[in-house]
């Protein structure tokens, strides 16, 4: 009797977890199905666009870009040579050295000809104390902060305060922009005044190659880790964040490459210092913000392949920066839980941040339950051909349709990897990371939500190993 209760409850649990597996997939397959009917539009209309003619319009507002600096001794100073090169009008840079062990300032003050200076910020964010403020003799719109450690939403903070202008672009130390990226990412703020943010989509950059500070030659990197988390970013923005920027509820913006109006995040309270996820935190809470004092808003995102970042390449780092992602979701929608199926936010309250709560904020525990019940049964002969066949449907058949739709969209459009057999490596990870990564992804991501649990907030980093800088001819 016991044992069959025990099985019985086993069984109800899996099927469960199929209807968890068939939603979730279901979910990403409609927002696949949103972006890519939006992203054939958005392509049809860059062809009519004249960039330099847009660029040059009097309401393309200038912008502060700000680039915390934790240590970032391999990366900075090619990373500030790559925004100096930028495409646009008129825009400042402010690096913010977040009281670094290593030689990111020394680095910078000897590459750029620094020279400390005084200047009063406009802003009244809280943060560390700034230790000295420098300036380029060489380039007028490059600046230098150096600050106590306070941790990245502190350094931005501390920039948003000095930032110049209304409109500052949130960037890592460690990404590269393309030369058009600014003007593309403002696009949303000058096609619709009602935009608060805009976010745009990364690249993975292991294995391609840095010269005279910008991109010289896109390649698939040879670490299959980094090649598996190509596909998961393509199938992360273009799948996924693009059609929920169409129905007003993206609730990520990353904070490696994100533009904000100042005078509402100012607002709002400026960055969370107490998060490792301040940048999903910071969009969640602007939602709320103009929600709740009734402001018209957008947050927008832009598919163009904008900013290129280094991933781990390492099963140790990737665990460490997974487990960090997902105590920052966790993190971000705890404090704002009052949003959920709250009809006052709209639909980002009725269906965006469910959607982030139950699936994606609880999926890792769900997911990893269902995988090890699934298993038993299996083991143990419980488990029908049909219910078998069924789970593996939907719990893989339509993840890899899915992550096959990803690789369809970028070919379809911006196909950023045209070496030859690109596309079918593309097909082949499509297949592959759907089993052996995605379940790893899911023991980090299960991990994350215990940590978050206990309340831990450190950051932990992982080492980079910097861009490759000479093409090695084959």
């Amino acid at each position: 009797m016991i044992d069959s209760i025990i099985i019985l409850t086993f069984l109800i649990f899996n099927f469960m977890i199929f209807g968890y597996f068939l939603l979730i997939n279901l979910i990403y397959f409609l927002t696949s199905v949103l972006s890519y009917r939006t992203l054939t539009k958005y392509i049809r209309q860059l062809r009519s666009i004249d960039f330099d003619e847009l660029m040059g319009r009097a309401g393309a507002p200038p912008i502060s870009i700000l680039v915390p600096a934790f240590n970032e001794e391999n990366t900075c100073v090619e990373s500030i040579r790559s925004l100096l090169e930028l495409q646009y009008s008129k825009y400042q840079i402010l690096v913010i050295n977040d009281g670094s062990s290593d030689k990111t300032m020394d680095k910078l003050i000897d590459a750029y000809d620094m020279v400390k200076t005084f200047t009063i910020p406009s802003g009244d964010l809280k943060t560390e104390s700034v230790r000295g403020i420098y300036y380029s003799s060489r380039y007028d719109n490059l600046w230098l902060i150096d600050k106590e450690n306070g941790g990245k939403a502190d350094a931005l903070n501390t920039g948003i305060n000095y930032a110049k202008y209304n409109f500052f672009c949130a960037l890592d130390a460690d990404s590269v922009l393309e030369k058009d990226a600014l003007i593309r990412i403002v696009r949303p703020f000058l096609e619709d005044g009602r935009t608060v943010a805009s976010g745009g989509i990364l690249r993975i950059i292991n294995g391609s190659v840095m010269k005279d500070g910008a991109l010289q030659e896109i390649r698939m990197p040879s670490n299959w880790l980094a090649r598996f988390q190509i596909l998961e970013y393509l199938r992360a923005f273009l799948s996924a964040r693009l059609g929920w920027s169409v129905l007003n509820s993206s609730l990520i913006i990353s904070g490696a490459f994100g533009l904000f109006r100042r005078n509402i995040v100012l607002k709002a309270g400026g960055y969370c210092n107490d998060t490792v996820g301040e940048d999903m935190e910071l969009v969640v809470r602007l939602h709320r913000y103009c929600r709740e004092n009734e402001i018209d808003y957008r947050i927008s995102f832009v598919p163009d392949p904008v900013a290129w970042t280094e991933c781990p390449e390492t099963f140790s780092s990737l665990a460490k920066q997974r487990d960090r992602w997902q105590r920052g979701l966790v993190d971000s929608l705890s404090r704002h839980r009052k949003m959920l199926f709250n009809p006052k936010f709209g639909i980002v309250g009725m269906l965006g941040f469910p959607f982030f709560y139950f699936l994606e904020m609880l999926g890792p525990i769900v997911e990893l339950g269902g995988y090890l019940v699934f298993l038993i049964l299996v083991f143990t002969g419980k488990a029908s051909f049909y219910f078998a066949l069924s789970f593996f449907m939907v719990a893989v058949i339509l993840g890899v349709s899915i992550s096959l739709m990803s690789v369809v969209m970028e070919e379809l459009t911006f196909r950023r990897y045209k070496r030859p057999g690109d596309l079918i490596r593309l097909f082949l990870i499509a297949v592959l990371e759907n089993v052996g990564y995605r379940q790893f992804n899911t023991i980090c991501r299960f991990k994350g939500v215990l940590t978050s649990m206990a309340r831990k907030k450190s950051w932990e980093k992982f080492e980079r190993k910097g861009f490759v800088e000479e093409i090695d001819h084959e």
